[in-house]
């Protein structure tokens, strides 16, 4: 529906990446990473689906960060 995310679930996924855990911008494989360590799958896919966003978001903002020191 929209892109409004619960304070839970922005606040364990900053604690996933912090950890180290390695996340794509892929969201199936995102869920595999998180697997059964969740406790229900709705939690889980809301995680999964907002760490994509997340490094989807870094991704463009780092390629827009090297357009501009190339200039």
């Amino acid at each position: 529906m929209g892109k409004i995310k619960s304070k839970l679930i922005k606040r364990t996924a900053n604690a996933l990446l912090k950890k180290g855990i390695e996340f794509t911008e892929d969201f199936e494989k995102n869920k595999k990473v998180l697997g059964n360590t969740m406790p229900s799958k709705k939690i889980r896919n809301q995680i999964a689906g907002f760490l994509a966003r997340v490094k989807k978001q870094e991704r463009i903002y780092q390629s827009k960060l090297l357009k501009n020191t190339q200039n």
